[in-house]
């Protein structure tokens, strides 16, 4: 007799807790070094040659997505005047649950002079996914923290709609040890009402956001508006703020692949921008994984 199973019900009875942990410092060089690496699977770092000579660092999750009761946990540190570029391989999948919620835990440290980088691929939920996903940015007055995540609501090029389940995707933002921005996204049940309705997602099937935590957070909105207008096409929708020196963009698209477009666009110019890298997203090629060493130098 042969039974069938579906990855969902097969991956319940074998939960995973993907773990990284990493610290980057800065050398008397000016240099940034890798100083600590912790890894877990499912969760690997790959380390490729680094363009603009910004240290980077690939996040892969290797078991080719997460089912209801996993959990990953990604915590960054880079100290004083350390510049760190951290990147995703590969869009991550979440697929349907048979109850549990799957965690992602992302903590983000940022020392005085500091820049980071965290520009992971989009993550897709399927249909019946549950996702509780939690991003915390910790930015000294003097750290720069340039951070993105996007969310897409069923595989959009294959036609499919996600109709049930639970997303709840919230940030939150301290400088200097103080809360000044915090947010959720928060569905439950019911997905199909609220991605149809024109007070919410208004027939859009991803969304995605961008945050530039500076000190020259409010003097950069008129800047990122242009270059949302520079990018605006009839799929996507933007809009930018700031709160409490925290600047803030939103886009909805009505894929994955519009969104990605006009988000990466807005995205590279906007790294040029503020902070002298090129005008282009990042390519995860050329990766190398790291050996025993438990530091490496990027200088």
């Amino acid at each position: 007799m042969c039974v069938a199973a579906s990855r969902s019900e097969v991956a319940a009875a074998a939960e995973v807790h993907g773990v990284a942990a990493l610290r980057f410092t800065s050398g008397d060089d000016g240099g940034t070094r890798l100083a600590d690496l912790y890894q877990r699977a499912p969760l690997r770092v790959l380390f490729p040659r680094p363009d603009d000579g910004v240290p980077t660092a690939v996040v892969v999750t290797i078991s080719g997505g997460l089912v209801g009761g996993d959990r990953l946990d990604l915590d960054v540190v880079a100290d004083q005047g350390a510049r760190v570029l951290v990147t995703a391989q590969a869009a991550e999948k979440v697929y349907r649950s048979l109850g549990a919620d799957c965690r992602i835990e992302v903590r983000l440290t940022v020392a005085a002079g500091g820049w980071f980088e965290w520009l992971p691929q989009e993550t897709i939920l399927f249909e019946g996914a549950r996702l509780r996903r939690r991003t915390v940015l910790d930015v000294a007055p003097t750290g720069r923290v340039l951070a993105g995540e996007m969310l897409v609501f069923g595989r959009t090029a294959s036609g499919e709609m996600v109709r049930r389940g639970l997303v709840r995707d919230a940030w939150e933002v301290r400088r200097g040890g103080q809360p000044v921005w915090m947010d959720a996204l928060h569905m439950a049940g019911d997905l199909a009402t609220p991605l149809a309705s024109p007070a919410c997602f208004d027939g859009f099937a991803a969304t995605a956001t961008m945050l530039y935590a500076g000190d020259d957070g409010r003097a950069r909105l008129d800047e990122v508006r242009d270059l949302i207008r520079a990018h605006e096409c009839e799929e996507v929708r933007a809009a930018a703020t700031v709160v409490n020196g925290v600047l803030v963009v939103r886009w909805l698209g009505r894929d994955g692949a519009s969104l990605r477009k006009g988000y990466g666009g807005v995205w590279a110019a906007f790294r040029n921008h503020v902070g002298g890298l090129s005008a282009a997203l990042p390519v995860s090629g050329g990766c190398r994984m790291p050996g025993r060493q438990h530091s490496a130098s990027f200088a």
